[in-house]
Parts: structure tokens; C-alpha cells; sequence
């Protein structure tokens, strides 16, 4: 893999901030893959006389494979297959990480994770166009780098599809830990570390329920929330925002051509300068909490939220944020094959369905943009649709059907995911013809909308039939001083734009009703 000059650049300029020297372990035989990666190694290695390379045959470890350890020190760090793509950022992190170059890491988060006690071994399953992967890989380096207990492999699907195959791997990011599955999905570094330290979700609910009564609370840290937050902080009141996930739902976006006045950009970049812009200001950011309950007080007016961990927080007034998520087939199978087969994120999953006929459920733009994206790596494509008509648009509907491995399926319900390890097939309703008929698949993709995340409020608000919170033109819901905005309310077209203005509107509602009281 030759690095092209503008990458080789700017990884030159990294090289500099190595701090203490660094030698590569490199695991190969003679296969295409092997030169590949050695020569990728080779020509970052040339950037600084602080790296070394050396190459080893051992068949007890994965080939093509290398450590990226310090000079006379294991680090636990290692590459199985070329990191390239969206791991080429986790490599380079690595390098200067283990060099010891500082980890951006709160002091009290190194602490915790340096004091874990036990060996942990990791192994993260990826594909390199996977843009949720590196903060898994990033992290599980890092916790790496800071515990001599902890370890962790990196590992590419696409290049080991035997062990793929044999864990029954239809899903990435797939960690294991110690051989077993640990988790699925994007993970953050707080999220892992409260996995394995059993007494960190007790502290944190502790410290949580102590912080002193908000003026305004957000709940939900995607485009609307973040949005919120900021209008909030910028009229000098108290300002705090819990979220599961910073970012939500568009941390799964990858192509973003719609917000206004940027031509071009992808869900974690627009995430990442959404975090940016809202640590400009006095936010107290609270991630990876999920909300409970919300009640409001008849004594004092103050609502509590009740957390998930147990910890408790206090506000004057609440902006509920929480977006929604995929929207589920509920049919025989989809759950008992989840991450086996069923699958919602085309851009995460699909190189493990490499040559493979998958089908995508859903006929709308989300559902015809994954047939597209599939079409480019699996074998074949089915797009199933319930309607008798796509509803994607039609410039999206042309390049769809000037795709010869693509199939229209209209007019189709489907019924059952069946399978024995994993998915092998479905059954659907022919609704034309009123006849029940099955296609043997090896995946099915599913993309037929979103559902609002309101369960912890349905027994506080007004919910509109599809469980979307009611609101007027000032974005306050039924019960005052609690507003809402974005995708989980009535307000139709769920665009991020859309949520971010509705986000402000929440603001300055939650302002008005805050000084009136």
C-alpha cells in the first residue's frame, strides 16, 4: 500500500512528535496481503529515524499481523491486516501513543483505567469503510497503552473471513473479550470502561446526584440537542446535556449533501464539530446516560430525571432531544438474528457480505441509498418494498435501476428472517398476488424509517399515535416547562437542519418560560 504524497506529508509532521522510539513487529509470509502491509510499514517507518521494523514467521500468530510496541516494552497494541481507510487514523495514533506522546484522556479517566485489576484481552472484528470502528479501536489502544493488563488486536473481517465465518461475525465493530463476545456496535471509551470497572457506574450515579438543580436540562445529544445547548449557554444560564451517544443517530450517517452551505460531509465529522462548538461554552456534558424518567415536582416546579445508573438530576425546565431509531421489522427472526445476518447500518456491515446476496427492506431514500452502496461490494441486491412505487427520489431511483445486480421487489411484506446459525433466507407476502414466497439470502439490510425514542416520557407528555412528543409553536409539550425538538416530536421532514432549528426554538422557549416563572 503506497501512501500517496499529501498523506505522506502530513504523516511526516506527525512523526515528529514521536517521543521515545518505536519498534514494529511485523508477522508475514509471502501472500500479496503480507507485501502489502510491509511495505505500508516500510514507508511509514522511512518518515522517522525513531521507528524501527523488524520480521518475524511465527504460525501461532495471525498473518499478515505487527506490534506496535516501545523500544524494550510490550505495548498490547496489534494490527491484524493493513489499517488503512478509517483505521489509518487509529495506526497513527498508536505510533505517537505509544511513544509517549500524551493521551487527550482526563487524568481521573487515566487513573481509573490504571487501576483496573485483571487481564483483559480484546479483539475488535472491523471493515475498513466502517466509520464507527476506530473509537473502538482507539480506545481499546489507548486502555491498552495505559494498563500492562489490558491488550488488544485489531483485527480486519474482510482479510480473516475464516475467523469471520467460524464466530459467526455479520456485524462490526464485534469485540471480544477473553474470547467471548463483549459487545456490538459503536463503543466509547467511558462505555468500556464502565463495562469492566464494576464499581464505576455506582460512583458516577453518586457524583451525578450531587451537581446542583440545572435552569435548563437537555436530554439528547444529537443536531437538536446540541443545538439547544448552545442556545442556552449563550443566554448565561445553567446549561446541562445527557446523552447516550453524543451525536445520535448521525454518528451513522456517512454521506451528508443537504446542510446547507457545506457542499459535502460525513456524520462523525459533523458530530465532531457539533461537540466542538458546544465545549465553547459552559455546558455541563454528561454522555453515555441514558434517561429513565422525568417527573416534575408540585412543591418547588423542579423536574427530576432519574438516570438509568440510579443517579438523579434536577432543572427548572427540561428540552427532551432524544431523536429515534431504527425502525424495527418486528417479524419472526429479525431479533433472534440481529448481528447475524439482520442488519441496519449498510456502510458498517456490508464488506462482510462481500460477493454475497443480501436484501434491503425499505424503499425510501435510506433504503435505496444502501442498495447502491451494497451493489458495489456484495454479489447481489433485492430491494423489498411494501408500496406499489419506491418512495426514494428519482434521481436516487435512476442510479438505482442502471444497476445490473440489483433486483426491485414491489408490493412485498415481509414476514419471517429464517436461519439456522445465521440468516439463510425470508419470507414475504407477494400482495398482489396474495401468495407467501421465499428468496434464500445470506443478509437483509433493514431501512424502513425511524422510531422516536420516548418511552421514558410516555407517561408524562402527550404522544401523537407514531409516539412522538406533541408540541406547540414554542416547542412546549403538555406539561410546561418540558419542550422538545427534532426527530423524536411532530415536526415533520426529520433533516438534521431541520432538528438544529427546532433545537434553537426549544431554547428559547425553555428562556421565555424560565423568566415568566
Amino acid at each position: 500500500m503506497a501512501l500517496d504524497s499529501a498523506i505522506k506529508n502530513q504523516l511526516q509532521e506527525y512523526m515528529t512528535r514521536l517521543v521515545n522510539p518505536i519498534k514494529l513487529v511485523a508477522y508475514v509470509d509471502e501472500n500479496p496481503a503480507s507485501k502489502e502491509m510491509i511495505e505500508m510499514l516500510e514507508e511509514v517507518g522511512s518518515l522517522s529515524g525513531k521507528i524501527t521494523l523488524s520480521k518475524e514467521v511465527d504460525t501461532s500468530k495471525r498473518i499478515p499481523s505487527f506490534e506496535v510496541n516501545r523500544e524494550k516494552e510490550v505495548s498490547g497494541i496489534t494490527f491484524a491486516g493493513i489499517p488503512s481507510g478509517h483505521e489509518f487514523t487509529s495506526f497513527v495514533l498508536a505510533l505517537l501513543q505509544a511513544s509517549g506522546y500524551p493521551l487527550k484522556i482526563e487524568a481521573e479517566k487515566i487513573e481509573q483505567i490504571k487501576n483496573i485489576e485483571g487481564k483483559f484481552h480484546f479483539e475488535t472484528y472491523i471493515s475498513l469503510s466502517c466509520h464507527n470502528c476506530p473509537d473502538v479501536v482507539q480506545a481499546l489502544n489507548a486502555m491498552s497503552i495505559i494498563n500492562p493488563n489490558i491488550s488488544h488486536v485489531m483485527i480486519d473481517g474482510a482479510l480473516f473471513q475464516k475467523e469471520v465465518e467460524d464466530k459467526q461475525i455479520m456485524a462490526v465493530p464485534t469485540i471480544f473479550l477473553n474470547g467471548k463476545t463483549f459487545g456490538q456496535g459503536r463503543m466509547e471509551l467511558d462505555e468500556i470502561v464502565n463495562k469492566i470497572d464494576s464499581s464505576a457506574s455506582l460512583k458516577e450515579a453518586e457524583k451525578l446526584s450531587k451537581k446542583e438543580a440545572y435552569d435548563v436540562l437537555i436530554i439528547g445529544g444529537g443536531p437538536a440537542g446540541a443545538s439547544a445547548a448552545i442556545y442556552s449557554a449563550r443566554k448565561g444560564i445553567r446549561t446541562g446535556i445527557v446523552s447516550e451517544r453524543f451525536g445520535g443517530q448521525v454518528m451513522d450517517t456517512l454521506g451528508i449533501e443537504n446542510f446547507i452551505s457545506v457542499k459535502a460531509t460525513e456524520g462523525p465529522k459533523l458530530v465532531a464539530a457539533l461537540e466542538e462548538h458546544v465545549k465553547e461554552y459552559e455546558v455541563d456534558i454528561m454522555n453515555l446516560q441514558r434517561a429513565k424518567s422525568v417527573q416534575k415536582n408540585d412543591l418547588d416546579s423542579l423536574f427530576e430525571i432519574e438516570l438509568e445508573n440510579g443517579g438523579k438530576l434536577k432543572s427548572k425546565s427540561v428540552i427532551v432531544a432524544t431523536g429515534a431509531r431504527w425502525r424495527e421489522l418486528n417479524v419472526p427472526g429479525e431479533k433472534e438474528f440481529k448481528g447475524k445476518g439482520v442488519a441496519y447500518c449498510p456502510h458498517c456491515d456490508g464488506p462482510l457480505f462481500k460477493g454475497k446476496h443480501v436484501a434491503v427492506i425499505g424503499g425510501g431514500n435510506s433504503g435505496v441509498e444502501a442498495a447502491i452502496d451494497l451493489a458495489n461490494i456484495v454479489g447481489h441486491v433485492t430491494l423489498f418494498e411494501f408500496a406499489s412505487e419506491l418512495k426514494a427520489d428519482d434521481i436516487l431511483q435512476k442510479r438505482l435501476y442502471s444497476l445490473s445486480n440489483v433486483d426491485v421487489i414491489l408490493n412485498a411484506q415481509t414476514t419471517e428472517v429464517i436461519g439456522k446459525d445465521k440468516v439463510n433466507g425470508m419470507i414475504y407476502l407477494d400482495r398482489k398476488a396474495n401468495e407467501k414466497k421465499t428468496i434464500e439470502l445470506e443478509g437483509i439490510f433493514i431501512q424502513i424509517g425511524l422510531l422516536p425514542n420516548t418511552d421514558f416520557v410516555k407517561n408524562t407528555v402527550d404522544l401523537s399515535k407514531f409516539g412522538e412528543i406533541m408540541i406547540d409553536n414554542h416547542n412546549q409539550s403538555s406539561l410546561p416547562g418540558l419542550f422538545a425538538a427534532g426527530d423524536v416530536t411532530t415536526v415533520p421532514y426529520k433533516q438534521i437542519i431541520i432538528a438544529m432549528g427546532e433545537g434553537a426554538k426549544a431554547s428559547l422557549g425553555a428562556f421565555d418560560y424560565l423568566i415568566r416563572q
